[in-house]
């Protein structure tokens, strides 16, 4: 029931394509260990990423995006939207930052094999670094860290999926 909700939300939440940049899906690791995610190795898995990127904001490098990740293991599933901003051109580095919505465990106690994140709604900080292939394509290396930064409390294990996207520009 949650996942359906959260691809009815990703649907409505998207731009329209006319208006989109580029459209991406990639595979990440789900729950890497890294300094800032606590016990985010209680779920495991691959995360299934796609997203849509709109056009660059008033001749800013910014652009919006909206993604979604689902868990293939039975883990935490994620849908944030934000802004991003690409550096370079052939290779270029791209941050983000964003809010995220998840279907796990907004406890703040933790459990034996769900993630305890503290809160239903988090930030959604990234980057990438990626190489455009062609005019039309190209291919990110990305890490997308989840977490309320303590503003829900103490209790603030956050999680970190590692991975691969292709982008497709439109």
């Amino acid at each position: 029931m949650i996942r359906s909700a959260l691809l009815l939300a990703a649907v409505l939440c998207v731009p329209s394509a006319a208006s989109a940049a580029e459209v991406f899906a990639g595979l990440h690791a789900h729950g890497v260990k890294t300094p800032l995610s606590l016990n985010s190795d209680r779920e495991g898995g691959a995360d299934v990423s796609a997203g849509i990127r709109g056009g660059r904001i008033a001749g800013t490098p910014l652009q919006p995006y909206v993604f979604g990740q689902l868990n293939t293991d039975g883990g935490t599933n994620f849908l944030a939207a934000g802004l991003s901003a690409r550096f370079g051109d052939r290779l270029y580095v791209r941050p983000g930052v964003g809010l995220a919505v998840h279907d796990g465990s907004a406890s703040k106690v933790d459990l034996p094999d769900r993630l305890a994140l503290g809160s239903r709604v988090l930030f959604a900080p990234e980057v990438a670094i990626g190489a455009r292939l062609s005019d039309s394509v190209g291919v990110e290396a990305s890490w997308v860290h989840f977490s309320h930064a303590q503003l829900a409390g103490k209790q603030n294990p956050g999680i970190d999926n590692l991975g691969v996207r292709l982008n497709f520009r439109l």
